[in-house]
């Protein structure tokens, strides 16, 4: 049975990449009804698309959100940096997807503020074609933790995510997320907002901060669909973050289901065997 929600915002998918997790994200999709889905950015990945890889689970993903669109999910697109090119079109409707820059709606009397946060990222807006290699190797680097994670499972191991272990360990990357997260509140408290929900840096958040001038702002990051697996849920005013978890899709093999005849006849059996078990015991003690 799907689960109704209000809003559900998901950012980060990279489809056309081999880091993107497109089967978890169509089951996840599959699992719930909301009334307004926003894609906050980098939905495709144009930057590193090939044009020899986008395999069927990608195109289902795709599928997924127009049948969604079609059933009555109102769908906005918001474009981010992997997906910039699609920012000259502006803001307009593409039959049932709303193509938007940024969003603001009210939930139970508060205003929040949705964009994808690149606008924040000076590398991007500097030096494009370093943010584009470094697009690069973060793909490299997802495909063989992908390998490594495939090796250690035949071990018994549980997997690592070794781009997360870089970026707690360049002492520059924690400081760009941290610098990220504080012009974001701050834009938001200034600007009398009072959530704002962004994607960009792959860090899946809910917080509460009180900005320099003393308001208090709801910080939310949705994550990504290339380590994290995660998206923000609201339901009822209340937001939660959401992770998922491959056991939850999982169903038992066929052949390990016992079928109601087997069992019927197990319990005859052993019934039986009780039976001849207590006639024992009497004898004994005659």
């Amino acid at each position: 049975m799907k689960r109704e929600l209000d809003i559900v915002v998901i950012a980060d998918v990279h489809l056309g990449t081999y880091g993107c997790h497109a089967r978890e994200l169509n089951n996840y999709l599959k699992s719930i009804e909301p009334r307004t889905l926003v894609l906050n950015g980098d939905i495709f990945d144009m930057w590193n698309f090939k044009k020899s890889y986008f395999p069927k689970e990608h195109m289902e993903v795709v599928r997924r959100i127009l049948k969604m669109a079609v059933n009555g999910t109102k769908v906005y697109y918001l474009t981010g940096n992997h997906d910039d090119v699609l920012r000259k079109f502006g803001e307009m409707s593409l039959g049932l997807i709303h193509l938007r820059n940024k969003l603001v709606f009210q939930v139970d009397g508060k205003k929040h503020w949705v964009f994808h946060g690149d606008v924040f990222d000076s590398s991007i807006q500097g030096a494009r074609w370093l943010a584009k290699l470094g697009g690069q190797g973060y793909d490299l680097l997802i495909r063989i933790n992908r390998m490594i994670n495939r090796t250690r499972q035949l071990f018994g191991l549980k997997p690592a995510s070794f781009s997360a272990r870089v970026k707690k360990g360049v002492k520059s990357a924690v400081r760009f997320i941290g610098d990220f997260e504080d012009i974001a509140i701050q834009m938001a408290a200034e600007n009398d907002y009072d959530c704002v929900i962004c994607g960009h840096i792959h860090q899946p958040q809910i917080r509460e901060v009180v900005a320099k001038n003393g308001k208090t702002i709801t910080y939310m990051n949705s994550g990504d669909w290339v380590e994290h697996l995660t998206a923000l849920e609201c339901k009822a005013g209340q937001w939660e973050m959401y992770q998922y978890h491959k056991a939850d899709f999982s169903t038992p093999n066929p052949r390990l289901q016992v079928q109601e005849r087997e069992g019927q006849n197990l319990q005859l059996l052993r019934e039986e065997l009780m039976g001849k078990s207590q006639g024992m015991a009497a004898f004994e003690l005659v």
